[in-house]
């Protein structure tokens, strides 16, 4: 950046350099070169960009950012970039909760976005087509949805069907409440692996593997916490071995037995009495909710 200062000095003397001066002569100091103009406004627009990178990546991953109807339109039809279709999706579902009638003009986009090959589109989708029992195609694309490869869709795909007072989805529903089993894909070494009581988001790593000098990540199909662990690092496993069990999030527990509520049978109260137990891992708010779901289902019978 600044040009440099060569000095020389006496082979026979010795100096002690002070932390803010340079001397080229006994009791004369002399300031260190500074930046010039343009080397100070460089430095400044470095630094605000520094600054100004991660607003710029927050701002167009916030799903809060509100959208112009064309802009909707666009995310709606932007299969490159996931995170846009369901950034658009989550603000067409506000104004369907708003009542907006602006929002009826992307119910086709919706039923289309039921095959969408992302996992996470197709579940913010069915959550939204759950916001209007009278949209055109929700109930029939809602039905197949219970199909679907993602045990989370096909939860959300049931609790939406819930709205339109249909009990189709109880089986999957039930579902929400059971640990998930997490299964190794392909064979390899365990070289890693989480802790039991550890809190996992949906995607995230369980273990790992390593085959023929490559990491394999085994990763959660669900939120929740790490129950049970059958493996340890350097154990060999192979395709479909189990690998881990996890309990669901308290939200989806909490949907699930919320939606029991309406459509829960007696059939069904040996999956809803565990979380009915006063223990640390199962907050106040879902004991009363289990609690309250085995009340309505034994005055229904």
């Amino acid at each position: 950046m600044g040009s440099q200062v060569a000095l020389a000095f006496p082979r026979d003397s010795e100096f002690k350099m002070p932390d803010s001066t340079i001397i080229d002569e006994p009791n004369r100091p002399i300031r260190r070169p500074g930046m010039s103009r343009t080397q100070k406004l460089l430095f400044f627009l470095t630094a605000w960009l520094i600054c100004l990178m991660p607003f710029l990546f927050w701002w167009n991953t916030w799903f809060g950012r509100k959208l112009s109807d064309q802009q909707l339109t666009e995310y709606l039809h932007d299969t490159r970039k996931p995170r846009h279709l369901q950034q658009a999706l989550v603000q067409v579902g506000e104004r369907i909760t708003r009542h907006d009638a602006t929002a009826k003009q992307w119910y086709p986009d919706l039923v289309r976005l039921a095959a969408d090959p992302v996992e996470e589109v197709r579940n913010t989708d069915a959550w939204v087509m759950g916001q209007d029992t009278t949209g055109a195609g929700f109930h029939e694309t809602l039905l197949k949805m219970l199909n679907d490869p993602s045990p989370l869709v096909r939860g959300n795909a049931a609790l939406s069907l819930v709205r339109f007072g249909d009990a189709a989805g109880r089986p999957q529903i039930l579902a929400l409440l059971q640990p998930a089993e997490v299964k190794a894909l392909q064979s390899g070494k365990v070289i890693d692996t989480s802790t039991v009581g550890t809190a996992i988001h949906q995607g995230g790593v369980v273990a790992k593997l390593e085959q023929n000098g490559q990491t394999i990540e085994i990763r959660s199909p669900i939120a929740g916490r790490l129950r049970n662990l059958f493996v340890k690092t350097g154990q060999p496993v192979t395709a479909a071995d189990e690998i881990a069990t996890l309990d669901p999030s308290t939200e989806q527990v909490w949907e699930a037995l919320r939606a029991l509520y309406l459509v829960g049978r007696l059939d069904d109260l040996p999956a809803i009495l565990p979380y009915e137990r006063e223990l640390p891992d199962i907050p106040d708010h879902v004991r009363q909710q289990a609690l309250l779901t085995e009340k309505a289902i034994r005055e229904r019978k």
